[in-house]
């Protein structure tokens, strides 16, 4: 057993959330109970989360999208009262790290991505170096647009939308989970032949086909679902504590 400010103090030590320039506070969001047996983590702190980590017996839960966000509604009502009412009925921690968990070099969502689709970053690129660029594992390249996104859909058991064709095999593939398409330029400009991410907007198609490198979206949450638990698994074996990864399904 551990309590909630050694629990904060590990995962900020891990994760340095000082570093980033970030759209929502980072760290204990919702204050619980002090003594801190078991920690919940999945990835969005939804009421289903919320519920299912309740029924779990957690003390904490650990996400990577948390409640607050800038520019939101400052208003409790609605959804976020019936979140909140929960979290404070149940007296549940709940911590929250948004580009931190992003960026982390071995448990964060582009690290415990690359290390299911079998890459190895090589480099950073983009605004706050969230963006990683490299290759597969093995040296080896994939055939064309088709191998890569059927590769990377029977991994993540997601439909992926794949837009552009580049001249021969890729070689050099740039990944940036999330909602992370507007680092397709900086993707380009790094020397990328594919760009990974978990959405696309309008002008992404154009630049795909306009510059010859593919961009596949592979879904915001499929591509999000390992930080939180490589994190929050990572400090629970270290302060003796127990946890469950719980996946709430999401087909974004």
């Amino acid at each position: 057993m551990t309590d909630r400010i050694q629990l904060l103090q590990a995962f900020d030590a891990l994760l340095q959330p000082e570093r980033f320039r970030d759209y929502g506070p980072n760290g204990l969001q919702v204050e619980g109970r002090l003594p801190v047996r078991k920690i919940v983590s999945g990835v969005t702190a939804s009421r289903a989360l919320i519920e299912a980590a309740i029924a779990a017996q957690a003390d904490a839960i650990f996400v990577h999208h948390g409640l607050f966000w800038r520019g939101q509604d400052g208003r409790v009502t609605g959804w976020m009262k019936q979140r909140l009412a929960l979290l404070l009925a149940h007296d549940i921690n709940l911590y929250a790290y948004h580009l931190p968990l992003d960026a982390h070099p071995e448990l964060g969502n582009n690290a415990q991505l690359a290390a299911r689709l079998g890459l190895q970053a090589q480099a950073r690129f983009g605004e706050q170096d969230l963006g990683f660029l490299g290759q597969r594992t093995d040296g080896g390249a994939f055939a064309d647009a088709a191998d890569l996104a059927g590769h990377v859909q029977r991994v993540l058991r997601h439909t992926v939308t794949v837009v552009g064709e580049p001249r021969g095999a890729i070689k050099n593939v740039a990944w940036c989970t999330g909602g992370a398409q507007g680092y397709f330029e900086a993707a380009i400009a790094a020397g990328a032949d594919a760009f990974i991410t978990g959405e696309i907007s309008e002008p992404q198609a154009h630049y795909a086909r306009e510059c010859g490198v593919t961009f596949i979206a592979c879904g915001h949450h499929a591509s999000e679902r390992y930080g939180a638990p490589a994190v929050a698994g990572h400090v629970a074996a270290q302060l003796g504590l127990v946890h469950e990864f719980i996946e709430i399904d999401n087909p974004a």
